[in-house]
This record gives structure tokens, C-alpha cells and sequence, in this order.
């Protein structure tokens, strides 16, 4: 299962609506660290695949978003779950942070 791409205009309806919980990564293209974490969140879209949705929202796109949580630095990820924001992991970690995170969500 690929990541799926977030705007402003999806939000509400693919992540806080989600009926599993959801991982946000907020990021923008220019962002070195959140080039480095990509690859990490596609397999975590693959082995939590049916129990978690992955997403990303790119930051100067969807300036709304990340303006309502406070979104400061990225790469910022938003672990989502029946609409609101469980946990957060600000800056580029390793796989096996995001994993326990996730499990301890689901």
C-alpha cells in the first residue's frame, strides 16, 4: 500500500474521519531530513497495510493544516487516531521509533 498524498482540502475526510489510525507526515520538498524519512514511511505503508493508513502533507502547500497543529519544524509526524492527535515525533529518527509509536496506537 502506497503513502497517500494529503492536502488541506482531503484532511478531514482521509485522516480525521479514518477509521484506523493514521500517521502524518508533514514535510516539504526542500526538507533533507524529510527526504531521509520517506523510505522509512513507505514500509511502514507496507507492513502496517489494512491497520494504519500513512500520509504525507507537503507544508508551504497546505499552509491551513499545518497552522492548526502548530507545526513548527518538519519533518513532523502526527500519529492520528478517531480524529485527534494521539502522539509526535519532530525530526528524523529511525524506523524502529516510528514502528512503536504505531503499535502503541493500534
Amino acid at each position: 500500500m502506497a503513502v497517500t498524498e494529503v492536502t488541506d482540502a482531503t484532511f478531514e475526510d482521509i485522516v480525521l474521519k479514518s477509521e484506523v489510525p493514521v500517521m502524518v507526515d508533514l514535510w516539504a520538498v526542500w526538507c533533507g531530513p524529510c527526504r531521509m524519512i520517506h523510505p522509512i514511511i513507505e514500509e511502514l505503508s507496507e507492513e502496517f497495510a489494512g491497520k494504519a493508513l500513512m500520509t504525507k502533507l507537503d507544508v508551504d502547500t497546505n499552509r491551513k493544516t499545518a497552522m492548526k497543529y502548530g507545526i513548527r519544524n518538519i519533518p513532523t509526524v502526527l500519529f492520528i487516531k478517531n480524529g485527534e492527535v494521539i502522539d509526535k515525533q519532530v525530526g528524523a529518527v529511525p524506523k524502529k521509533k516510528f514502528q512503536e509509536k504505531l503499535e502503541a496506537i493500534l
